[in-house]
């Protein structure tokens, strides 16, 4: 909570050279909204900032699109490749590790694809391609869509046609 606080802390001083200091507005993702932390660490940020925070939930891919385009002040995703890029092409500085989130595919008790051997989410991804499985992922922009596919077809279009929302 502490390395969260700072890194807003320091975006106060740098927002203090832009017209509108006392507004911050922060893009991040569905999952970031939906697990309530935000709850509880801007209203303690805007406490000993006076900054008010307005939070833009939207996938990975959107919030990157909007601190891109200057929408958004902040941007706290979790897709390393396209912060790294987002950072490179010059539209953030400073990128800092926040949190993580766990990867886990479940499956049917059958287990078609044979993933229960597989060591990491990767290998049963390779193999789910193999044994062409049924594959459902959210099938938007967001981090973990682009995790399920590597940023890349798994391999058949059977799975590719399979990519749904769920």
């Amino acid at each position: 909570m502490d390395k969260f606080l700072l890194i807003l802390g320091v975006l106060g001083v740098v927002l203090s050279g832009c017209s509108d200091n006392r507004n911050l507005k922060l893009a991040t993702t569905t999952s970031t909204e939906n697990s309530e932390l935000l709850d509880h660490l801007i209203p303690v940020f805007t406490n000993e900032t006076g900054i008010t925070v307005k939070v833009i939930a939207v996938g990975t891919g959107k919030a990157i699109k909007l601190g891109e385009n200057g929408d958004v002040d902040v941007i706290l995703v979790h897709a390393r490749e396209a912060e790294d890029k987002f950072v490179k092409d010059g539209f953030g500085v400073n990128r800092k590790d926040v949190m993580h989130n766990d990867f886990i595919l479940i499956g049917r008790p059958e287990d078609a694809a044979g993933i229960k051997k597989a060591k990491t989410v990767v290998e049963a991804l390779h193999l789910i391609a193999q044994k062409e499985a049924n594959f459902f992922s959210r099938g938007d922009d967001s981090a973990n869509a682009q995790r399920s596919s590597g940023g890349r077809s798994l391999g058949s279009s059977r799975n590719r046609a399979c990519r749904k929302m769920v």
